[in-house]
């Protein structure tokens, strides 16, 4: 049991309980299924599944996060973008592995204005970025350093992880269908189920998954 409490404890540290989420102080199955529920729920569990699955540093086939400056530079190559466009752009072609957040590609758009490589303006109401021609300059002259930031990032992740990552869609669909149109009993037996399949995630995680303890 002890084993199975600090498996449990390296996977979550530093990820407390959230107000309204899934897990200890969310919210409980019931019949209609929780706000948002519905046919469509675990279309966004697709790839990436959660904010920090499948990347990060370290071990366990997770993948690094990429460069974003060099992201940033290497798609403003192709046309002008706001912050929104470049994040979009970046899960898209890392195959949703690496997933920047605003906090970090507002502060390199602001340091690349600085060094003078982009100029930002307001275009349709957005701030957008485009490159200068010291920027067209740079990027042909240290083209080789900035790589291929998508690739380092897919290079990063083991097969382990991609497979498993393709295994949540489909069952956070059933947790959707059983929450929407189960009964208050079928609700409460998935709940069971879903329980059970975290403890033994962690029972394996801990070495523990053939004695079941």
């Amino acid at each position: 049991m002890e084993n199975i409490e600090n498996a449990e404890f390296r996977m979550r540290r530093g990820r407390g309980p959230r107000p309204g989420g899934f897990g200890p102080g969310g919210p409980q199955f019931r019949h209609g299924g929780p706000p948002g529920f519905g046919p469509g729920f675990g279309g966004g569990f697709g790839p990436g599944f959660g904010p920090g699955f499948g990347r990060g540093r370290g071990r366990g086939g997770r993948g690094r996060r990429g460069d974003v400056r060099a992201a940033i530079l290497l798609l403003l190559t192709e046309r002008p973008m706001h912050g929104y466009e470049l994040i979009q752009q970046i899960r898209e072609r890392s195959d949703d592995l690496w997933r920047p957040s605003p906090g970090s590609i507002y502060p390199a758009l602001s340091q690349l204005e600085d060094e003078g490589l982009i100029t930002i303006e307001k275009v349709a109401g957005r701030k957008t970025a485009q490159l200068t021609e010291a920027g067209t300059a740079h990027i042909t002259e240290h083209r080789a350093e900035l790589g291929d930031p998508w690739a380092d990032v897919k290079a990063g992740v083991g097969e382990q992880t991609s497979d498993l990552r393709a295994l949540i869609p489909p069952l956070m669909g059933a947790v959707a269908q059983v929450a929407a149109a189960g009964t208050p009993e079928q609700a409460a037996k998935a709940a069971d189920v879903l329980t059970d399949a975290r403890k033994a995630l962690y029972r394996i995680l801990a070495g523990d998954e053939e004695s079941g303890k």
